[in-house]
């Protein structure tokens, strides 16, 4: 069995649409059980969301023409790969009624003037909700026996709307019930992706990297042989291409590894998304849609690793605080009260790093969260600073995290060591440092002007042949 996601660039116009029947007509020619998980088309959740927030704001006119816009822009890919005129306004009628239903969900948000987060998530839900019937009539039209499916009738999950978690026990006997029966029957199964319902009906969205969560459920639950994310990319590459362009595709990476790199700014799979597979111990293929032939990446369970770095990758727009003094050495609960004080206004700590003199702590934030993070350590450490136990909290802006992430750098000496000399040659400051137990992640601080040439620095310690004066470190594969 196989479980086919397909993000929004893959379902973004007719050709890609065209594409995508191709590689599910494909597949469904090698496995008979095939569930597809689709998202929204190119744009279209920016379009609903941005409307709905106008309308909050006291504006008519923009989900009026976000409805006409959505409207054109889904029956032009019917009308070309639709022949058959009843199944063509079959589509129409549904995709009306949809536009109709969010119109009249926009008016009552006009008039109270306010758009909450449950109203949020029926808004940013329905273009998964016109792609999935639209994929689906693609698919007959090719010749395809396929149905689709709103996922809203299987994924049962808390009622945190924008960001809910699944409830799987009830899923998976959903899931189950409802798919496993078209699959015997040789159907392909077409779901909405990102939605989700409380198990009152109320509905419900995955958040960031839900399409790929539903996908990720669904395989569970389904106890599916391969999870395959199709996206615009040629799988998880070593580095950003736009900063090295010699960057290439891994073969292989653990669940470990892709996790780290999802954290540290990989933009292919969100760490949430695994954690289902994770469990089930099912591989994610990462494909991309317009080179099917071309090389992919398959994530797979941990296993011994012989190797080095496997991939670069780097957060930007972050701030560095430093909360400093020779007071804070042997005094407990320092360390406590300062995260403390950083979670109560919500800002989320990227790395962390302390000497062991104890004279300092640094971590890095958000630069949008970094003055709130200040405001508030500085009153939760008002009484030491005036004692002078902690000298002053100081940020330094425009810092940028570089990670290298490999399970392979685990009992390999000397990495850290070809790291930082690369870095010492080329004249780049490392600013702070941080090295996990499990050693599949080096972290570094370096700044902003900074960061560009270090990963390429980097890239071509790790992943360039050798010279003669190159160190005879084990390479990645």
């Amino acid at each position: 069995m196989l479980v086919m996601k397909f993000g929004g660039t893959s379902v973004g116009q007719t050709q890609a649409f065209s594409q995508v029947t191709e590689i599910i007509a494909r597949a469904r020619q090698q496995d008979t059980h095939v569930v597809v998980v689709t998202s929204a088309m190119k744009g279209t959740t920016n379009t609903l969301i941005e409307a709905a927030q106008a309308a909050a704001a006291g504006h008519e006119q923009p989900y009026h023409a976000a409805r006409s816009e959505l409207l054109l822009k889904h029956q032009l890919v019917a009308g070309q790969l639709i022949a058959d005129g009843v199944e063509r306004a079959a589509y129409g009628r549904l995709i009306d009624d949809l536009l109709r239903s969010f119109e009249r969900l926009c008016q009552s948000i006009y008039v109270l003037g306010e758009l909450t987060t449950r109203g949020l998530d029926v808004v940013s839900g329905l273009g998964e909700r016109m792609s999935a019937p639209l994929l689906a009539a693609v698919l007959r039209a090719a010749g395809v026996d396929a149905v689709w499916v709103d996922a809203a009738d299987m994924i049962v999950t808390d009622a945190h709307f924008g960001d809910a978690t699944p409830l799987m026990e009830a899923t998976c006997a959903h899931v189950n019930a409802r798919l496993r029966p078209l699959l015997d029957q040789g159907q392909v199964a077409v779901v909405t992706g990102f939605v989700a319902a409380t198990a009152d009906g109320i509905a419900t969205t995955l958040g960031r990297g839900g399409t790929d969560y539903s996908a990720a459920i669904l395989g569970a639950c389904l106890g599916a042989d391969e999870v395959q994310i199709w996206t615009d990319v040629n799988g998880i590459l070593t580095t950003d291409p736009r900063v090295v362009s010699e960057a290439r595709t891994l073969p292989e990476l653990s669940y470990v590894e892709a996790a780290e790199l999802a954290y540290f700014g990989a933009k292919v799979l969100h760490p949430k998304t695994i954690l289902p597979v994770v469990e089930a111990s099912i591989p994610i293929r990462v494909a991309n849609t317009f080179d099917p032939e071309g090389p992919s990446t398959l994530v797979l369970p941990e296993r011994e690793v012989v190797g080095s770095v496997k991939a670069i990758t780097a957060i930007h727009d972050l701030t560095l605080v430093n909360v400093e003094g020779r007071g804070m050495i042997g005094v407990p609960g320092i360390a406590a009260r300062t995260f403390k004080a950083v979670a109560e206004v919500g800002a989320n700590v990227l790395m962390i790093s302390q000497a062991s003199s104890e004279q300092s702590i640094c971590f890095s934030v958000p630069e949008r969260n970094a003055a709130a993070v200040v405001s508030a350590l500085e009153q939760e450490l008002e009484l030491e600073l005036r004692r002078h136990f902690i000298d002053r909290v100081r940020v330094q802006e425009h810092i940028v995290i570089i990670a290298m992430v490999g399970a392979g750098m685990r009992g390999t000496p000397g990495i850290a060591g070809r790291i930082f000399s690369t870095l010492g040659a080329a004249g780049i400051n490392v600013i702070a440092v941080a090295q996990g137990s499990s050693e599949v992640n080096i972290s570094l601080v370096v700044s902003e002007e900074d960061a560009a040439e270090a990963v390429r620095r980097i890239h071509a310690a790790f992943f360039e042949l050798p010279t003669p004066q190159t160190s005879d470190l084990p390479l990645s594969p």
